[in-house]
């Protein structure tokens, strides 16, 4: 019995710790995921200003990519980074989910769709479909 005797003492500790004073509310912890994502971008975006928005760029040229939780894409394409916010299902963004594209073309576009597949179980979590491409190109400094 003395198994159950520290079941029911740990449940009882449990039971008198609010729960409510340490838990944020739903809509807090996605503001609170909103303005993380927000903050890595502007990291990953420092020094560089926003172009005009392009529909597609070239598959081959893309060295990198970076998922921005339910928010964004970044592609690294030369020197230039471009910044895609889907159309819809940016809430399935998840870093820790690898990404999957197939296109028919040489470029990726702004009508693409990207699956989101769980890299442990190889299951699909999500899709994305993608919006315009915003290219943010380094400032050049004034010496």
């Amino acid at each position: 019995m003395r198994p159950m005797s520290m079941i029911l003492a740990a449940a009882a500790l449990i039971a008198v710790v609010p729960a409510s004073a340490e838990r944020l509310s739903a809509a807090e912890q996605k503001a609170a995921r909103a303005a993380k994502a927000e903050a890595k971008m502007t990291k990953a975006l420092e020094g560089r200003v926003a172009g005009t928005p392009v529909r597609c760029i070239p598959i081959n040229q893309i060295r990198s990519s970076q998922i921005v939780d339910r928010t964004a894409i970044i592609y690294e394409v030369g020197g230039t980074l471009y910044v895609n916010r889907p159309e819809i299902g940016a809430e399935s963004l998840d870093d820790d989910d690898v990404m999957v594209t197939q296109t028919t073309l040489n470029q990726l576009c702004d009508l693409d769709v990207v699956r989101m597949i769980d890299r442990f179980n190889r299951f699909q979590t999500g899709f994305a479909g993608l919006g315009k491409f915003v290219p943010y190109k380094k400032v050049a400094s004034a010496q």
